[in-house]
């Protein structure tokens, strides 16, 4: 694993301020201070392209649904093959909770 070439202070207060956010309305409070709007579309860009790319979608049909470059798409293919299975965790955990609040 490459985690540890990231770690740091300045990353670990990072991490935990958005550990602490309680919720959505407080994501968008905290990364619209702390990002510029390209920045989050580029991250929330990503994680779509992680989710479909799981799907089995075509790079052609993320490439036109997303806008995403094919280098962005190989990227998160990468990662998806050889990275940390962050993606697969949090996409999972995402159907878990969506799952959730759709039962009665």
């Amino acid at each position: 694993m490459q985690i540890n070439k990231l770690r740091g202070k300045e990353l670990d207060q990072l991490f935990n301020a958005v550990l602490s956010l309680k919720d959505l309305e407080e994501c968008y409070r905290f990364f619209d201070d702390l990002c510029t709007v390209n920045e989050i579309q580029s991250l929330a860009q990503r994680l779509e392209v992680a989710r479909m790319l799981q799907s089995g979608f075509t790079y052609h049909k993320i490439e036109t649904e997303t806008g995403a470059s094919t280098a962005t798409i190989s990227r998160v293919k990468r990662c998806l093959n050889y990275g940390n299975d962050a993606y697969e965790m949090a996409l999972d955990r995402i159907k878990e909770n969506e799952e959730t609040v759709e039962k009665p």
